[in-house]
């Protein structure tokens, strides 16, 4: 059994080595592929869940990283998982 969280990671590696003129493409395809799952959302009740204050500590941290520039930058992340040299 495939690991989604791979599979999903890879997917991802793919489409940022895209050019431009095929992501448009790829987007296209991925719309219609995920149209039935949207519109089936779309129908369902939306839970509103309130984030425990742990998990609002954890967010506003994890924005005030990000505000100081403290983000790994995206090639990083793919050189640390063997998709770019």
């Amino acid at each position: 059994m495939p690991d989604l969280a791979q599979e999903r990671q890879q997917a991802h590696a793919l489409l940022d080595m895209l050019p431009a003129e095929k992501l448009n493409a790829v987007r296209s395809l991925l719309e219609v592929m995920v149209e039935p799952l949207a519109r089936s959302l779309a129908l369902a009740p939306v839970e509103d869940e309130e984030a425990t204050p742990e998990t609002a500590a954890a967010l506003d941290r994890a924005r005030a990283s990000l505000a100081r520039g403290e983000g790994i930058p995206h090639e990083e992340i793919l050189r640390e998982f063997g998709l770019k040299q």
